[in-house]
């Protein structure tokens, strides 16, 4: 097990996600940078889909009662990262502030064990299910890490020319959204050349951006409707919102673009402050830029 001396500033359990809910109101939720999140599990010999810990902004401190393997990836916030490393019985891990991006994971071998939800260890706090309680960790909590006896091999860590491929983008690629010509020529070309920022007011529901106001060119109100994950809205204010891990599951508002799917954990990554611009292609580049994405990371070759 290990106990929580520190819950940093917002840490949570999570995995890959429960899909498949949409349609009774429930998002998927899990990783918001998914791929950190896996390559974590795959150093250690997890499977992919393995509970670890999210931790945003600044990480917790945590002791393990046992020992165990771990490995840290996604956003900075110690000296090793995406390398296993071993805790000695007893041992303690502290985290520092993150850098180089928002979110930080904490994989252990074994992964973490709480109740599933729609076959998923994921939080969902809006929801109050999932992980630890339907929350976000605190101090004086105590996880049960899961049996190593499954497990496959640690490796050692991942080739450099990996993560230089992963590396997280601050022009987010996007497809034509399903109310893009509600917009005219000149609030198209103003979406995709300036340069927004991320707003204090952004979390997992959602990325809100801060720019110059988009605007309608007509002025109707449109039926609520069924939203994907990355979907940019474009709220009343003419501000866009891009919808994220724990988003809303319809939505009234129209949606300019969608960012795609080998995008979202660099969006997953970005923090309040950050410059985001948005380059359109189309769904067919998007389509051959994720097959390239999965094949890279299914493959044995990634590793040292």
């Amino acid at each position: 097990m290990i106990s929580v001396q520190s819950p940093g500033a917002f840490t949570t359990v999570q995995d890959l996600g429960r899909p498949g809910y949409g349609l009774v109101g429930l998002s998927r939720a899990g990783a918001a940078d998914p791929v950190a999140i896996r390559l974590g599990n795959r150093l250690l010999g997890n499977w992919e889909n393995t509970a670890a810990l999210e931790m945003t902004l600044l990480g917790g401190t945590f002791q393990f009662h046992h020992g165990a393997d771990v490995a840290v990836t996604g956003g900075a916030c110690g000296p090793a990262m995406w390398k296993p490393f071993r805790v000695a019985p007893g041992g303690i891990l502290k985290f520092g502030p993150i850098t180089g991006g928002v979110r930080s994971y904490l994989c252990i071998r074994g992964g973490i064990q709480v109740p599933l939800v729609g076959g998923s260890a994921s939080t969902h706090m809006h929801g109050a299910l999932g992980g630890l309680e339907g929350r976000a960790l605190r101090k004086g909590d105590v996880l049960e890490l899961g049996s190593e006896e499954a497990s496959g091999v640690i490796r050692s860590g991942l080739r450099p020319e990996v993560l230089a491929a992963l590396a997280y983008r601050s022009t987010l690629r996007v497809t034509r959204g399903p109310q893009a010509d509600r917009f005219d020529a000149a609030n198209l070309a103003r979406f995709h050349s300036q340069a927004y920022k991320v707003s204090n007011n952004s979390n997992r529901l959602g990325i809100r951006l801060e720019g110059p106001a988009l605007s309608l060119s007509d002025g109707a109100e449109m039926t609520t409707e069924g939203v994907p994950l990355g979907a940019v809205q474009v709220a009343a204010g003419g501000h866009p919102i891009i919808l994220f891990v724990d988003q809303q599951t319809t939505g009234g508002y129209p949606k300019i673009a969608n960012v795609i799917t080998v995008d979202l954990p660099s969006v997953g990554q970005l923090r309040p402050g950050d410059e985001v611009r948005f380059q359109q292609v189309d769904p067919s580049e998007a389509q051959r830029l994720i097959l390239d994405r999965e094949t890279l990371l299914r493959s044995e070759e990634i590793f040292l």
